[in-house]
């Protein structure tokens, strides 16, 4: 029986598990031997995993059909293997499943904001990385392939979106941050939005690419507390409650600065940072539309703040915000299910979580959230 049932389930955040010499099997020579090691400071305890060997009977012993939402990270059935990766989403259940993955970036571009700067490596590793996104894909018309691509060369980035399609990605991962001195909103970066627009394919922002707001002086305050992946840069309560920030800023200013409404077959996405946050923003961004407007005449849009991001961006809720509060707050049309395997981040029943979440919202509302808004996004 699998884990999810009764109606159709598209899943907007999954992850690969890559293993240490896997994104080097991707890349061009000349780029395989600029690479860095893999940063798996963040996996904390996940990481065990790696170096386990398995017999031949492991997935028998442990009960697979029985365990698979409780083994996460590199513990996982599916978690580097693409074949099992099909296994397991029949056990699932899920109809389509968005993948990302998880620490191959940091070997090329960096991670939590220290991003390295030289074009050949970013541009270089941004291939290998979608070279072996599609590949391990590739296998199942359900896993669809989550690449990554930087913006800091606008010319470098236009061209690796499209060889990113060519590949078969069909969501891109592109880190929320300004670019140098730039907003992602300049006018250089027309080309990269115009791209995205008549490529029919999303742009996607996710954790773990852009610093923690929080400074570590907040953490030493004399109490106790255990790392929760048992890691180095895992997440903390404090760093929980601004983790969307970085995404907050940069898709403000995507609405406010008018890309948007110039471009407006552009669809985002915002994953696993949370979305309790959007229910507030959407009254802030209004507010700032029509408080500034008078020294700032850009922001005379035709259209309220707030109606771009329900045209074009959609957010995945954590499984302990609620949802239901959050549909009736700001509409049907906003947030989407995801389940974050096999990371520990999801839980271990992230469906009953959002079942609970949503008492009296009509099926049509939840039919959205877990079908629906999916299929706005990804196209």
């Amino acid at each position: 029986m699998p884990y999810a049932e009764g109606r159709i389930y598209n899943d907007a955040d999954s992850h690969l598990m890559e293993l240490p010499d896997w994104l080097g099997t991707y890349a061009d020579p000349d780029i395989r031997e600029r690479l860095l090691p893999p940063y798996f400071g963040a996996t904390g305890r996940m990481r065990d995993a790696i170096r386990q060997q398995r017999d031949p009977d492991h997935w028998q012993k442990v009960k697979i059909e029985e365990n698979l939402m409780n083994l996460k990270g590199w513990e996982a059935f599916g978690a580097s293997d693409s074949q099992e990766r099909t296994q397991a989403l029949d056990m699932l259940g899920f109809n389509q499943q968005l993948v990302f993955p998880s620490i191959a970036f940091s070997q090329f571009w960096g991670i939590f904001g220290q991003q390295q700067t030289n074009a050949k490596l970013l541009y270089g590793g941004a291939r290998a990385l979608n070279r072996a996104m599609s590949d391990f894909c590739a296998c199942d018309k359900r896993l669809i392939p989550v690449g990554f691509v930087p913006l800091d060369v606008p010319e470098l980035a236009e061209r690796e979106i499209e060889e990113a399609v060519r590949l078969g990605c069909r969501g891109l991962w592109i880190p929320a941050l300004p670019v140098g001195d730039k907003s992602p909103t300049h006018p250089v970066f027309n080309g990269v939005w115009a791209r995205f627009q008549d490529l029919n394919i999303p742009f996607l922002l996710h954790v773990g690419v852009t610093p923690l707001a929080v400074a570590k002086a907040y953490m030493n305050n004399g109490l106790p507390a255990t790392d929760f992946l048992g890691g180095g840069e895992t997440v903390h309560a404090k760093d929980y409650l601004v983790l969307h920030t970085a995404s907050e800023i940069f898709l403000g200013a995507m609405v406010l600065d008018g890309v948007f409404e110039r471009f407006p077959r552009l669809r985002g996405g915002c994953i696993e940072e949370g979305a309790l946050w959007v229910v507030p923003w959407l009254k802030r961004l209004d507010a700032a539309q029509e408080t500034f407007v008078r020294t700032e005449p850009s922001l005379a849009l035709p259209r309220h703040a707030s109606e771009y991001v329900h045209r074009q961006l959609r957010f995945t809720p954590h499984p302990t915000e609620p949802v239901g509060w959050m549909i009736e707050q700001a509409g049907e049309d906003l947030f989407m299910f995801s389940s974050d395997y096999p990371h520990i981040e999801g839980g271990r029943n992230p469906l009953k979580r959002f079942d609970l979440s949503m008492p009296g919202i009509n099926e049509t509302a939840k039919e959205r959230f877990y079908a629906g808004n999916f299929v706005d996004l990804v196209g």
